[in-house]
Parts: C-alpha cells; structure tokens; sequence
C-alpha cells in the first residue's frame, strides 16, 4: 500500500498546539483596560456631566429674583391651632352634608340621648341638623342614607338614627356609620 500524500506530509495527524482552545470553543478575550483606568473613564464622564449640569443650571435659574419676600404684603397669618378648612371630597349634597356633619361630630364631641347636650356635644342627628341650617328635606334625605348604612352594616333590626346612636356609649361607630353614608350617598349620586 502507498501512504497517501496526506499522511506523508503530515497534516492529516498533526496534533493542536498544547496552549490552543477546544474546538468550539469561544476565544477569551484579554481585558483591554484595567479597573483603573475604567475608573478613571467613568470619572472623567461624569465630571463633564456636573459641569454640563452646573452651566445649564445657571442658565435656567439665572431669571429668579432673589430679594428677600415681604411677607406683610401676602396676607394676615392663620390665628395659632386655628384648624384649616378641609376639602370635601364629596360633590353631590347629601353626601357632602354628611361628610360636614361627621366632621363636626369629631370637632364639637359626640353625645348619646339629646340633640345636643350641656357641653356642646353633639348625636348623629344633631350634626346633620346643624349642617343642613334648617331645611328639613336635606335633614330627612340624610338620615334616610345614614339609616341604610347602619342597617347595612348591623341589620335591618336598627328601628332609627337617634336608637343607634344612643346604643353606645362613645361616638367612634356612629361617626363611622356617618362615614359609610357618605360613601352610599355618593354612589347614588345623591
């Protein structure tokens, strides 16, 4: 047999070099640049960033007038622990005249068996009666929501307002009920 002309020159059992990769294997590649001067990359680009930032600042606040305020000329102060107006978040009236009269539930005090008593204090229907200033449709349109929220929650059993209201001993659940009718009313948009 002849050898082939492969085998004569070698080529066709020539072994790979001992420090080559695998076959398939994907070459590594050295890192180009140290942690150092990445850092120092990175340091460069931001100090250009600060500077870029510091002009543009200056640019855009150069307009802003910087004289000290005359705060006589704005407007009387607030008397100290004056309470602020609360928002109502409630646009349609009924829920509104709720949300006033729990409100003034936790400002004035809550009582139990009078309308209002010596102190000031006031029940459920007291509030809304004074938050409605004498109209009596609104008061009757309110306690009838406040009534549906109560028996909602406690069951149809509650016979009034005024009998929820003087069943417990502190106002935490009837101006949370007062709350919940607040929230029924304006659902329904009343």
């Amino acid at each position: 047999m002849q050898p082939s002309a492969h085998t004569a020159t070698g080529q066709a059992h020539a072994e790979p070099p001992a420090d080559a990769p695998p076959v398939g294997a994907r070459p590594v590649r050295a890192p180009v640049d140290g942690l150092e001067v990445r850092m120092a990359a990175v340091k460069k680009d931001m100090d250009a960033r600060l500077a870029l930032a510091a002009v543009a600042y200056e640019v855009n606040a150069a307009h802003i007038d910087t004289a000290p305020v005359d705060w006589s000329r704005i407007g009387a102060p607030m008397a100290p622990g004056a309470p602020l107006p609360a928002p109502n978040p409630y646009a349609t009236p009924i829920a509104a005249l709720l949300h006033r009269a729990s409100l003034r539930l936790r400002e004035v005090g809550w009582c139990a068996g009078a309308l209002r008593d010596e102190d000031g204090s006031l029940c459920s229907q007291g509030a809304i009666r004074m938050e409605t200033g004498g109209d009596r449709r609104l008061e009757a349109q309110a306690l009838e929501v406040l009534l549906e929220a109560i028996r909602r929650r406690f069951g149809p059993h509650v016979e009034s307002v005024p009998a929820f209201n003087d069943a417990w001993a502190g106002g935490r659940e009837p101006t949370r009920m007062m709350e919940q009718a607040c929230i029924l009313a304006d659902a329904r948009g009343i």
